[in-house]
């Protein structure tokens, strides 16, 4: 019998949202006429754009000619896609980039999770909490961490706690990652960084040789002028970060899958004998290994979210959520609730009233309201007492799902 790897049984029972699947279908087998209005995870419900559609179309019939057909394409992105990422993404921000330093990817959760591979077995990791599971899980099946202790965290992991008292912006870790996992607008919080903090990590990262790997999922999200979409729009930030984009949320692109990364090519990492090593280098060689490439239709795709229809179309899109992330947040507030985020992101983040446990708010809200959301305590400890609502659902559902938690 072949031994298995144990950092995996170090893991919690189970993932956040498989758990919270199966609780609601224990629910709706005892509830079967129950209509179940679903807040939690944070998938979308519009259709894709009507410009994208039309991309899979005709790239789809083009595949079905001797000319047009596409095999195997580049693993790092075809060029039209990459050149209008860097063109449309990056270049209004003021930010330069070669088509070298970013590679597309079938989603950030495999990026985020995948990245850690690249960086040695001893590296110290530093993440906020509450966080986005995915950057923990993955260090404990790598080895990076002990035991989970009673208190949820993982012995070995670098906790920086972002809570109310602290704006939800994590302060520095006191002891030097090699790491930093960073996300904002933030996940499952809905906050969001200044330019100013966003400047101050970089110095930290730059002082302690460190690399601050940067989700920016939801950048497309933000409203509010001032707030830096990139982390690229600090200066020096190329030295010290990688970035994670998504189509998922922009786009709706949870069912077709295409993302990227940006991995500038002034990112430096080192061996145990102090040689300078490309980092870019180093994931290219793993991507090129173990991942052949998004297709060739998905990608025309994701082109066309750039042509001015699309961005039309996606713009929409974004307007319609953050349109019940307003109606959610402000019913909330209206109902008494204690709420954050729902500004820049598609997220609310509420205090759970008179005390509850996460959980026990999660089993309250689903029996008595039969609306599902997100316990806070499932992003790690410091979202204990807390709970996220997602605003990717239909609006009609949004306004029904509030007035059934306001009542309750």
């Amino acid at each position: 019998m072949a031994n298995i790897n144990e950092n995996y049984l170090k893991l919690k029972a189970g993932y956040l949202f498989p758990e919270i699947a199966r609780r609601v279908k224990v629910y709706s087998e005892k509830h079967p006429n129950a209509k179940i209005i679903r807040l939690g995870i944070g998938d979308v419900t519009l259709p894709l754009a009507p410009a994208v559609v039309d991309a899979l179309v005709s790239s789809s019939k083009e595949m079905g000619t001797p000319e047009g057909f596409h095999g195997y394409g580049p693993e790092q992105g075809y060029s039209f896609l990459l050149k209008a990422i860097a063109d449309n993404d990056y270049a209004p921000l003021g930010v330069k980039l070669d088509e070298s330093e970013i590679f597309v990817s079938d989603g950030s959760k495999c990026d985020c999770g995948n990245i850690q591979e690249i960086f040695s077995q001893d590296a110290k990791i530093a993440i906020g909490d509450p966080v986005y599971p995915v950057y923990v899980d993955t260090n404990v099946m790598a080895g990076r961490t002990g035991e989970a202790g009673p208190d949820g965290r993982y012995a070995n992991l670098i906790y920086m706690p972002s809570t109310k008292e602290n704006g939800f912006q994590p302060d520095f870790p006191k002891e030097r990652p090699d790491l930093i996992y960073l996300c904002f607008p933030n996940n499952p919080t809905g906050t969001v960084a200044s330019k100013e903090s966003l400047k101050a990590w970089v110095e930290y990262a730059k002082k302690n040789n460190s690399i601050i790997l940067y989700d920016s999922a939801y950048e497309a999200f933000i409203s509010e002028p001032g707030i830096p979409r990139s982390i690229y729009e600090v200066e020096g930030a190329k030295e010290v970060a990688i970035e994670f984009r998504s189509f998922s949320k922009t786009a709706g692109f949870t069912g077709l899958r295409c993302a990227y990364i940006v991995i500038p090519k002034e990112l430096k990492g080192k061996t145990k004998d102090g040689q300078e090593v490309s980092i870019g280098q180093l994931w290219s060689r793993r991507h090129t290994t173990k991942f052949n490439g998004v297709s060739y239709v998905t990608q025309k795709a994701a082109e066309a979210i750039y042509s001015p229809q699309g961005k039309k179309e996606i713009r929409a899109s974004i307007d319609t959520y953050m349109s019940n992330a307003k109606l959610i947040r402000e019913g909330l507030i209206k109902a008494g609730f204690e709420v954050f985020g729902g500004v820049n992101a598609p997220y609310i983040w509420l205090k759970t009233p008179n005390n509850l446990s996460s959980w026990d708010f999660f089993d309250q809200l689903l029996d008595k309201a039969q609306v599902v959301g997100t316990p806070g305590s499932g992003f790690g400890p410091a979202g204990e007492g807390y709970f996220r609502l997602s605003a990717f659902g239909k609006k009609d559902d949004v306004i029904e799902a509030i007035r059934r938690i306001s009542a309750l």
